[in-house]
């Protein structure tokens, strides 16, 4: 029998209340905005507006700039806010993993600045603040170090020059996080994190991607041309540490591949609960009480489903976990990413497959969350990258020497 980690009851309330709103909010415009690419989901200001009147009270925490900052006590076992985001990520992508990559100030590129800002730059950015992160180019995808976008001190000022493909949110944040090198001869170590005003001088949506899946979510192409910004907008210290080599700005993931991991784990049991109703409703029955084999092929086909379901899910919770109580958490993190997000896409489209016409059809919704969990398998580094972290932390291997 597997282990069933209750929620402490504070945790419980996040994911009733995240629940609550995916069911009445979200699920219902679902479709709507499947079908209508590029169209902002006007009804999130309202959901957006919710989070952060819960953030103010401070007992929730979301993807907002300064989530996860500080997060954690060392002389206590802490679920805090990093658990907290993680639960109200699956909710709400069980609802619709699109709309929730669409809610204002709850873009990846807040994750990021809450994970590498200062305390003077949070105070400064602010909550209200919504930012995309942009990372891939043209000439590359998951290998983060090959950024070639450069940012050039001019004085007060960095002068921001690149191209950046696939930005979520590119076109409606009012903020990006732009990934830049300050000096290509010094590799990774010089590769730093801005944040950029989308409507600053230089920056210009090229356009929009039309994509398989996350179809509310808006994808842009976004080009960099002597874009000028303070030099405090450079996230953490501008140092390049040599030694501590492309360390800095990848710890974003660390924060940000547990929600992706959790946005998966989301979609995927969606699509577990409207399997289930379409086969018990067939007369078949799922029964833990009697192994897989002794059962109908499509019971036990759903208990394994389910249970590699469970794997992706507790992987995930732990990677959160560590992440509250300050545990190094990277290689956990790419294990829970890589598992919950191969999961998910072998659930969504499994559950399509079992559905027969049912689930191919847009009658139901699982369709549409098999085209919308690939992407999960794909951004925050694919599944061959999180396969080569987490060799690479068993092994004690650096990235130049295992590739």
């Amino acid at each position: 029998m597997a282990i069933n980690l209750e929620l402490p009851k504070k945790l419980q309330a996040v994911a009733e209340k995240g629940h609550d709103g995916a069911a009445e909010m979200l699920r219902p415009i679902s479709r709507k905005y499947d079908l209508k690419e590029h169209a902002y989901p006007v009804e999130l200001d309202t959901l957006a507006d919710l989070f952060d009147g819960i953030s103010e009270a401070n007992t929730i925490s979301f993807a907002g700039a300064g989530a996860f900052h500080g997060a954690g006590d060392a002389t206590k076992n802490i679920n805090g806010a990093n658990m907290s985001a993680l639960l109200n990520a699956i909710e709400i992508s069980w609802g619709d993993v699109a709309l929730l990559l669409s809610v204002p100030r709850q873009g990846l590129g807040n994750a990021a600045i809450s994970s590498v800002a200062t305390d003077e730059q949070l105070e400064r950015f602010g909550k209200n603040l919504w930012a995309s992160m942009a990372i891939t180019e043209p000439s590359f995808g998951s290998d983060s170090a090959a950024v070639s976008t450069t940012a050039t001190l001019d004085g007060d000022e960095y002068v921001i020059n690149g191209e950046k493909i696939f930005v979520t949110a590119g076109s409606r944040a009012d903020h990006i996080v732009v990934w830049a090198s300050l000096d290509k001869s010094k590799g990774r170590a010089a590769i730093k994190s801005f944040v950029v005003p989308r409507d600053a001088p230089g920056v210009t949506v090229e356009r929009l991607e039309h994509k398989l899946g996350i179809k509310a979510s808006d994808t842009a192409v976004i080009r960099f041309e002597n874009a000028r910004i303070p030099k405090d907008n450079l996230l953490g210290s501008p140092e390049i540490d040599v030694d501590k080599g492309f360390g800095g700005v990848m710890e974003t993931f660390d924060n940000t591949r547990p929600l992706v991991a959790g946005m998966a784990v989301g979609c995927a049991r969606a699509a577990l609960e409207e399997l289930r109703r379409i086969i018990t409703d067939a007369g078949i029955e799922i029964s833990y009480d009697k192994p897989p084999h002794a059962q109908h092929a499509a019971a036990a086909e759903f208990i394994r489903l389910e249970s590699e379901w469970e794997a992706g899910y507790l992987l995930t919770l732990r990677s959160a976990w560590m992440a509250d109580n300050k545990l190094p958490n990277s290689k956990d993190a790419s294990m829970a990413k890589a598992k919950a997000a191969r999961v998910g896409t072998d659930i969504t489209l499994k559950a399509v497959e079992m559905a027969g016409t049912t689930g191919y059809s847009e009658e139901t919704l699982l369709e549409k969350w098999a085209r919308d969990s690939k992407i999960l398998d794909i951004f925050e580094g694919t599944q061959q990258i999180q396969q080569l972290v987490v060799a690479r932390r068993l092994l004690g291997l650096s990235s130049a020497e295992l590739k």
